[in-house]
């Protein structure tokens, strides 16, 4: 697997300086450098990379401004290249796969690029096996069922492990196995992990989208449950049922998501 990548600083040695660093990794393809966000975002749309190592501070057209720019095309992965810690908060917000502090160290990069590797082995498995059911539904549609049970496992990869939360001027590292329920207000979800409760700034939709549906389910209109974690099916009146979860906390499942909800819980 070769790893297309672009560099992006305004600083002609830092790109010389991880251009060098780079060469230890074979796999890694520099397929374009760039001094300037402008240029970034046009070299980006026209190679589509797999990655890019982006600098944050550059003068008019920063690191952040780059990913906005690519916000109507797939965009590559990034990893964050700044001088200054405190953009490591932001950089998390941003979706990244890592940020690295100046001058990078070999060992720091050598941790991100495995990191790098991993989630694309990750999504092109997933690429494969969607490519492959499109060809059979034309030519073998009863073979597409069959290969479904074979691609689970690829397939959840395509969720995620770990979800960055910033509460509190803080970033919290969230493992999606400890998170127990998670309940909307407005554009803000609570995330509760039976100990502790974070905020998380970010649609009920948009967060559903990052979740396994085989585990997360939503049970009412706000409300999203682990449903690895429920440990009793309460019946209540009107076809609603309230489920007890681990820490103890009930949870009303409305009517309209019952069923839903009676598919994965026996």
């Amino acid at each position: 697997m070769t790893i297309r990548t672009i560099l992006v600083d305004d600083e002609p040695l830092a790109i010389q300086g991880l251009e060098l660093r780079l060469q230890a990794h074979e796999d890694v393809e520099i397929i374009d450098k760039c001094q300037n966000g402008r240029e970034a975002i046009r070299a980006i749309k026209t190679h589509k990379p797999d990655l890019v190592f982006l600098d944050i501070q550059m003068p008019g057209f920063d690191g952040f401004s780059v990913v906005q720019g690519l916000m109507e095309v797939e965009p590559p992965l990034f990893v964050f290249v700044t001088a200054y810690s405190d953009h490591a908060l932001k950089a998390f917000e941003a979706q990244a796969v890592d940020y690295l502090m100046k001058p990078v160290e070999e060992s720091r990069l050598a941790d991100t690029l495995d990191r790098v590797r991993q989630r694309l082995t990750e999504k092109r498995g997933v690429e494969e096996i969607d490519r492959l059911k499109e060809v059979l539904a034309e030519v073998a549609p009863d073979s597409v069922e069959n290969l479904s049970d074979g691609g689970d496992q690829v397939s959840s990869n395509r969720f995620e492990k770990l979800i960055n939360i910033k509460d509190r001027g803080q970033i919290f590292r969230v493992d999606v196995d400890t998170i127990e329920r998670i309940d909307a207000a407005g554009d803000y979800m609570c995330i509760y992990t039976g100990d502790n409760t974070l905020i998380l700034r970010e649609t009920m939709k948009d967060l559903e989208k990052r979740l396994d549906p085989r585990r997360f389910q939503r049970v009412h209109r706000s409300t999203i449950v682990n449903l690895d974690l429920v440990k009793e099916v309460k019946p209540h009146t009107n076809g609603e049922c309230f489920l007890v979860l681990g820490s103890g906390a009930q949870v009303k499942v409305s009517r309209s998501y019952r069923d839903v909800v009676a598919r994965f819980v026996h």
